[in-house]
C-alpha cells in the first residue's frame, strides 16, 4: 500500500552459490512420506466421462495482455518447465 503512495521499497535477494541446487532428499518432511512424492509425473490422468471444451465465439480475437516482467533467470526456468510439460504432453501448443 505504501508503495503506491509513492514510498519507496527495497528488495534484497541472497543466493548461496555455493551451495547448488536442492533436491527433495535435503527436506526432512519430503524424507519422510516419499512415498508421497513421485520422482516424476506418472502420466495424464484417465479419460473421464465428462471432457472439458471451451466454445469460441466466432470473429473474435484472443485478449492481449503482455507478461508481467520476469527476471532473465525466472524467464528461462519458466521456458524449461514449459518445454518439459510440452515434451510430457500434459500440455499442447
Amino acid at each position: 500500500k505504501l508503495l503506491r503512495r509513492g514510498c519507496q521499497g527495497y528488495l534484497a535477494v541472497i543466493n548461496d552459490l555455493q551451495r547448488g541446487e536442492g533436491n527433495l532428499e535435503q527436506v526432512p518432511i519430503a524424507c519422510e512420506f516419499s512415498d508421497v512424492f513421485p520422482e516424476e509425473l506418472p502420466g495424464l490422468p484417465p479419460d473421464r466421462e465428462i471432457e472439458f471444451s471451451m466454445d469460441l465465439v466466432p470473429d473474435t480475437q484472443p485478449i492481449s495482455i503482455p507478461p508481467y516482467r520476469m527476471a532473465q533467470a525466472e524467464l528461462k526456468e519458466l521456458k524449461e518447465q514449459l518445454q518439459d510439460l510440452l515434451d510430457k504432453g500434459f500440455i499442447r501448443a
